[in-house]
């Protein structure tokens, strides 16, 4: 340190202030891009996230009933083996002219769709994971010529206990 400051003594009056005001000038670029800029990011990004979970709670409260409802629905109980659970959930949906197969693979069930409707074969997938537990493990899905038809390979995974 008192290298330092015999140096500085050593300097001219003008090249004094000149080191003076750039230690000062390095000071704040220090302090307001090392330390106050990233802390006002930290703060803007929390208070963000909070009134996120503000909105969700608020939201939540208002819907409360709904949402005990729906946590109250299980799976319905199906004693029947995945496959034929499948193929009669597919037919009642309106997917009995595009199903090409339906075969058990592995633990779970393996399904071939040939020109089904799109909107058809969401509802129905949606029905199989809502209503009775049935998991998508892979899906191909192919557009055909015909707008809103579909070419698809579905596996499920066996039913949740």
């Amino acid at each position: 340190m008192n290298k330092l400051i015999a140096w500085y003594a050593g300097l001219q009056a003008r090249e004094q202030r000149m080191v003076a005001f750039g230690g000062i000038a390095l000071a704040l670029i220090i302090l307001v891009g090392g330390i106050l800029l990233p802390l006002q990011s930290a703060v803007s990004s929390a208070e963000s996230r909070n009134d996120t979970k503000r909105q969700d709670l608020t939201w939540m409260r208002a819907n409360a009933a709904e949402i005990r409802a729906a946590g109250s629905e299980l799976p319905a109980d199906s004693s029947e083996p995945p496959v034929v659970l499948v193929d009669r959930v597919g037919r009642a949906a309106g997917l009995t002219d595009a199903l090409r197969g339906t075969q058990p693979s592995g633990s779970g069930v393996r399904v071939q769709l040939e020109g089904a409707p799109f909107d058809v074969v969401v509802t129905w997938l949606a029905t199989l994971d809502q209503r009775y537990g049935l998991s998508i493990e892979s899906i191909t899905v192919d557009r055909t010529v015909k707008p809103g038809l579909i070419n698809a390979s579905i596996t499920f995974t066996q039913a949740r206990t």
